[in-house]
């Protein structure tokens, strides 16, 4: 059941007509705004994705572009005059045929950022007029839940560690690291203090989950066969610390694409790790519990099904490995 789920989530990880479209709106000057309009270069037909922009916004100056084998991009500026975006109507045209999300991004002159997840329920959102501290903690709340529980990767990771560590209260303290390692990360690395290749860091999130579905396959016997003492199983917690860092810096890069609104900047890093940790715990939760319920039916599988998760977690990490390591190469060689 694992290794079917697995496959099916590896492959609508890969599909390019579920990635997400991406309109940004940044305040140059007066009422003019940069506009980046970004979208997947595959789509299903009959899907027509556009910006909906308000009426009395109009274009400025040329159009840039650029495309490649799975991006379409767009670069043009609008006028919006005195009236500006807010209270504005915003979207993105055709979602609910093509079926797929569009992040839209509006950064003001004073600082204020305000974004807004679209899909074909609701394909449009409208510019606050003002926006409060509570609607930034919010936002980024969601944000950090929204990006674990669709981060397959670091989903991965989190279910080897349980299948890894059986006694409760040393997965908790390692649970508790790995959130330690990639909170510190995170936050030195949104701030600017440390940069690091976002390619380079995903590569190695890959490889951290190919090493413990490895470490997995040491232990094909029952609970109460003692394992193999090597380092990871004799100090869990600082092999996920370790890794946390290097997850930390994949959180990192996914909020540098969404921003920080400057005004809010320790509120929002703060509520999105928060965001983080909520998707995460409760991802934890969900798998001691199935497993309690499935304790019965697990007895009575054959010795070596505890092999499968190991090879199928192992086997799809692999595969991230090798795509994420040939575009580093890839851009090594452009530079």
């Amino acid at each position: 059941v694992i290794a079917c789920a697995l496959l099916g989530i590896g492959r609508a990880a890969d599909a390019h007509p579920l990635a997400p479209s991406l309109l940004e709106l940044r305040q140059t000057d007066g009422g003019r705004f940069a506009v980046r309009w970004k979208t997947s270069a595959f789509r299903p037909t009959g899907a027509h994705l556009a910006p909906i922009l308000p009426e009395w916004c109009t274009r400025v100056g040329d159009e840039a572009s650029h495309d490649d084998a799975a991006v379409l991009e767009r670069r043009f500026t609008v006028d919006c005059g005195a009236h500006g975006l807010r209270g504005a109507t915003l979207g993105v045209a055709d979602l609910d045929v093509s079926r797929t999300l569009a992040l839209v991004r509006v950064e003001l002159a004073d600082g204020t950022l305000v974004r807004e997840l679209l899909d074909g329920a609701r394909s449009t959102m409208v510019v606050p007029e003002r926006q409060s501290r509570l609607d930034v903690a919010r936002q980024y709340l969601d944000l950090g839940i929204e990006h674990l529980l669709t981060g397959v990767d670091h989903l991965l990771f989190v279910l080897c560690l349980c299948l890894l560590v059986h006694e409760r209260r040393t997965l908790g303290w390692t649970i508790t690291a790995f959130t330690a390692g990639h909170s510190v990360t995170l936050t030195i690395a949104t701030l600017g203090l440390v940069r690091f290749p976002q390619s380079v860091a995903e590569t190695a999130i890959a490889f951290s989950i190919v090493l413990l579905a490895a470490e997995l396959l040491r232990d094909g016997r029952r609970d109460d066969v003692p394992p193999p003492a090597s380092w990871i199983r004799r100090r869990p917690w600082a092999m996920a610390f370790a890794f946390g860092l290097l997850h930390g810096l994949g959180f990192a890069g996914a909020l540098s694409e969404i921003g920080l609104p400057q005004s809010e900047i320790p509120l929002a890093l703060l509520t999105f790790n928060l965001g983080i940790e909520l998707g995460q715990l409760g991802f934890v939760l969900a798998i001691l519990l199935l497993a309690h319920l499935a304790r019965p039916l697990l007895a009575r599988l054959p010795e070596r099904a505890v092999h499968v998760p190991a090879y199928a977690i192992g086997c799809l990490a692999a595969f991230w490995f090798w795509s994420r390591a040939g575009l580093v190469v890839q851009q090594l060689l452009r530079s």
